[in-house]
Formats: structure tokens, sequence, C-alpha cells
């Protein structure tokens, strides 16, 4: 999920960088926020698959 999240900060900031929209908020801070999701995601924070596993283990007992 937080990929997805990360996909779409990084497609704001490419479009805010195209077209040159100032909001406050500059490029390199989308950038950062987008690779912090990255970064969060590959830790495993955020992942579904890691609490749907355990639910399954438990479950089968």
């Amino acid at each position: 999920m937080l990929a997805v999240v990360a996909a779409i900060v990084f497609g704001i900031a490419f479009l805010f960088d195209l077209l040159d929209v100032g909001l406050g908020i500059g490029t390199t801070a989308l950038i950062a926020l987008g690779l912090c999701l990255l970064a969060l995601h590959q830790a495993g924070i955020g992942t579904a698959s890691a609490w749907r596993g355990g639910w399954r283990s438990r479950a089968r007992r």
C-alpha cells in the first residue's frame, strides 16, 4: 500500500516540476516523502501480507 502511495507522490512531484507549480512545498520535499514511503514499504510497514499471514496461521490452529 505504501508503494502505491509513493508512486502517487512521485507522480505529483513530476507533474509539479513539469508544470512549474509552486504550492509552498518543493518537488525535493515530495521526492523525499516518496523515498520515505518506499523505505517504509521495504521495511514491511504497511504491507497487508504480513498481517494476513499471521491471521491465516492463527485460524488453522
